[in-house]
């Protein structure tokens, strides 16, 4: 399962072209895709229009939702944001951190396009969809 972030819905939902819309493009009915409630929540709190807000709603819940964080996921997300801080990195979203942890506690990969993920990769194991960049026309 590869867990979309909000980051790369929301370039995706805005007919963004970058390499990882392009991947997301090329992998659905490919790959299994997948968002928590979370990412969910992020994405459709952005949408100013009710129209564009139902026909993204309607879109996004086309593909597998994970719902809710138990007390298991926020103790080991803190755990993990405790571990960063240790190793000098500063977590700057508590959303970011319940997302990677999510991924690497369920085992799935993370597409995105925020570099905030990158120190979980880095020293935590989190496993990220590295799709091709796409040069500029």
């Amino acid at each position: 399962m590869v867990i979309v972030d909000s980051s790369v819905w929301i370039d995706y939902l805005n007919d963004k072209v970058n390499g990882q819309t392009v991947w997301l493009e090329n992998s659905v009915g490919q790959r299994e895709i997948g968002l928590t409630s979370v990412i969910l929540c992020e994405v459709l709190q952005g949408i100013r229009y009710d129209r564009r807000f139902r026909d993204a709603r309607r879109e996004l819940l086309n593909f597998p939702v994970y719902e809710g964080m138990s007390a298991n996921l926020a103790i080991a997300a803190a755990q993990n944001f405790r571990l960063l801080q240790r190793s000098g990195v500063t977590v700057r979203k508590t959303i970011d951190c319940i997302i990677a942890t999510f991924c690497i506690e369920e085992g799935h990969l993370l597409l995105h396009h925020d570099s905030d993920f990158g120190p979980f990769e880095k020293h935590l194991g989190l496993r990220v969809v590295h799709p091709p960049a796409i040069a500029p026309n």
